[in-house]
């Protein structure tokens, strides 16, 4: 991505102090719009955002929760399918250059948090919303003519397409359905 981001809202770091921060956001109608155009999405009708900020030993923690109302494409008709999005978040603002890990292998648990790294003296809270909406999109949505329209385009149910029905064919087949010569 090109320039700023599109639901920009920078926070700077000498305004969060050693305690907790509350702050919310909420995208306008043209940063919505160009949200939708970003995320290939019909519309996104809302998007908000409340932090909870504080300091820590590796860089800024910042905990909420995201509220979003858009539009996706049907991938079976095309079809508009609207949806509501609530996801609660945990993430971790550490400067550009940090090293977060080293090269073993790390294992997560729940209470590990997201990444996000930035540049210079301010964190945007506005892309790091964007980019949790971003990640809870469903990537197949599908409106109530998608299974009809699928099916009608050859593609199987996932019932029909259980690996047991190809193997039970492969047992079939090699059970006596074929000879060697």
């Amino acid at each position: 991505m090109s320039g700023a981001p599109e639901f920009s809202r920078p926070r700077r770091l000498d305004t969060i102090g050693q305690g907790e921060a509350a702050t919310r956001i909420e995208a306008d109608d043209a940063e919505r719009a160009a949200l939708a155009r970003r995320f290939d999405l019909l519309g996104v009708e809302r998007l908000a955002a409340e932090y909870a900020l504080r300091r820590d030993a590796a860089g800024i923690v910042a905990t909420g929760h995201l509220l979003a109302a858009v539009t996706q494409r049907c991938i079976g008709t095309g079809d508009p399918v609207p949806a509501i999005i609530e996801e609660d978040f945990a993430l971790r603002f550490v400067p550009e250059g940090v090293a977060v890990s080293g090269d073993e292998e790390v294992e997560l648990d729940a209470g590990d948090l997201d990444v996000v790294f930035f540049a210079g003296g301010a964190i945007d809270l506005g892309e790091a919303a964007a980019e949790t909406l971003a990640l809870a999109l469903d990537p197949y949505p599908r409106s109530p003519a998608a299974a009809a329209a699928l099916r009608d385009a050859g593609v199987l149910s996932e019932e029909e397409a259980k690996p047991a029905g190809a193997l039970a064919g492969l047992k079939d087949l090699l059970q006596g359905g074929a000879t060697r010569d």
